[in-house]
């Protein structure tokens, strides 16, 4: 999905829960949805009595804010069930909550991932340690969209591990980088240059604390940046290039995002629900790059793609 970050609560008094409840087999989509507009991490909680799924993010939320933060939240959802996914019952609640809740909540759903034998992305309080051989990532949960939670930064994650060839020299570029993690896992792994870019300036400032916090500020050149905006061309191309964004922005921007990709170059796409993924692979199809492997976990798809 495409990053959107915001800092995290700062005025216990407004603090407030926003919740989709909605069927187990749309939690994904719905967590990622609640992630992209507040950038959390969301909590979730399927009842067993009534098998359904409460997806939660806590916020400090004026009055002000409600009605239009409840019009965004329904909009998302029109847009997936346009697309075929059925998020019954879809609904959405606003209530203030005690401050002193929400940290534990981070705490309970944001745990270490491994990606293979060669990365390991964990939140800063974990003990647990790498093994030998694999690239530690560190992140705070307090810092932003993207912990590798999701499937489809999973897929990203996974795809950036598997494309590094060790001793080479690789280049990676990182479109709608929110948090940074995929970036951060490229400068780990040996990537170089390192370049990503974000439209939110908050998500850029966020990027790089987590850069300084794995020590690899001097590898990642963060800029802000609307992919809408990029020249068309590009004299710099890059070996890896991810672009976890949505649907209309795959196709709409593809020659821009095409422009940066080297010949022979690899491409990552991803924040694709499965009904759309046709749509977008024949897009890429037609300007000559062809599907290497493909994922579907739930309702989304992420694909890797080759330029010839």
């Amino acid at each position: 999905m495409p990053a959107r970050s915001r800092s995290l609560p700062k005025t216990e008094a407004l603090l407030r829960q926003i919740s989709l409840t909605t069927n187990p087999a749309a939690e994904d989509f719905v967590a990622a949805l609640l992630e992209r507009e507040f950038g959390q991490t969301p909590s979730i909680y399927t009842n067993a009595d009534t098998q359904l799924t409460t997806v939660s993010v806590y916020w400090d939320l004026p009055d002000s804010a409600v009605t239009p933060t409840k019009a965004t939240l329904r909009q998302g959802l029109r847009a997936a069930q346009a697309a075929g996914l059925e998020l019954a019952p879809g609904r959405i609640a606003v209530r203030r909550v005690k401050a002193c809740d929400w940290s534990e909540s981070w705490k309970r759903h944001f745990k270490p991932i491994e990606v293979g034998r060669s990365l390991l992305v964990k939140p800063t309080w974990s003990n647990r340690a790498p093994k030998a051989g694999q690239q530690l990532v560190l992140l705070d949960p307090g810092l932003s969209f993207g912990t590798g939670q999701h499937a489809t930064t999973h897929f990203c994650l996974t795809q950036v591990a598997k494309l590094r060839q060790a001793g080479t020299r690789q280049s990676f570029m990182d479109m709608g980088t929110g948090s940074g993690i995929l970036a951060l896992a490229a400068a780990k792994l040996g990537y170089a240059p390192v370049q990503a870019f974000d439209f939110d300036p908050d998500a850029v400032r966020i990027a790089a604390e987590n850069a300084a916090l794995n020590g690899v500020s001097a590898a990642i050149q963060l800029t802000q940046a609307d992919l809408t905006q990029l020249p068309r061309g590009s004299k710099q191309k890059f070996d890896v290039v991810c672009a976890n964004l949505i649907y209309d922005l795959l196709i709409a921007e593809r020659d821009r995002i095409l422009a940066r990709l080297a010949p022979g170059g690899s491409l990552v796409l991803a924040g694709i629900l499965a009904t759309q993924f046709k749509g977008v692979s024949g897009a890429f199809a037609e300007a000559g790059l062809k599907l290497v492997t493909a994922k579907t976990d739930k309702e989304w798809r992420s694909g890797l793609f080759r330029r010839a």
